[in-house]
């Protein structure tokens, strides 16, 4: 069994949200399945942190909610990890994203990005392909966040931002 943690991840607008499920999708059914964790909203990782912490940041997401607004976002490059297991899609890092980041932890070496397929190296070169083929750059919005623990998943909460950000 995996250790058990509380992981918050930003959350997009109804259709970002379609739109990169419509990728992973694509990926399914040509049957890369992956090892990463399903049925969880498209999302962004902005931190994590023990379990025993669950009440202050639940407090902090709250916080967060209601001090920020929804902001914009460019999805323009699909990517993968060191070690070739990790595919992603990824947006161009903005100051929104990167403050909303700092919120829960350092963001030092982080990479914002979308989770498609976490594999083996071969089935990450086979599926790459096809990702690339499906990918074009598109627009979308961060306007919530989301709180889980893992190890069975359990959706604490979600918290949506209450205005977007002038363009």
């Amino acid at each position: 069994m995996e250790k058990k943690f509380l992981c918050v991840m930003a959350g997009y607008d109804n259709n970002t949200e379609r739109d990169l499920a419509a990728l992973q999708g694509k990926l399914y059914e040509n049957g890369f399945i992956g090892s990463h964790t399903k049925d969880l909203p498209q999302h962004i990782t902005l931190g994590t942190f023990a379990v025993g912490e669950e009440a202050e940041v639940i407090d902090l997401v709250t916080r967060v909610s209601q001090e920020n607004k929804a902001f914009d976002i460019t999805f323009n490059h699909i990517g993968m990890f060191s070690g070739s297991k990790v595919l992603f899609v990824a947006p161009d890092p903005n100051r929104s994203l990167f403050d909303l980041k700092e919120r829960f932890g350092d963001s030092y070496n982080w990479t914002p990005h979308t989770t498609m397929l976490i594999d083996e190296p071969r089935y990450i070169f086979d599926a790459l392909p096809l990702l690339a083929e499906s990918f074009k750059p598109f627009k979308g919005s961060i306007q919530n966040i989301h709180l889980y623990e893992f190890w069975p998943t359990r959706h604490i909460l979600s918290k949506v931002f209450s205005e977007k950000n002038p363009v």
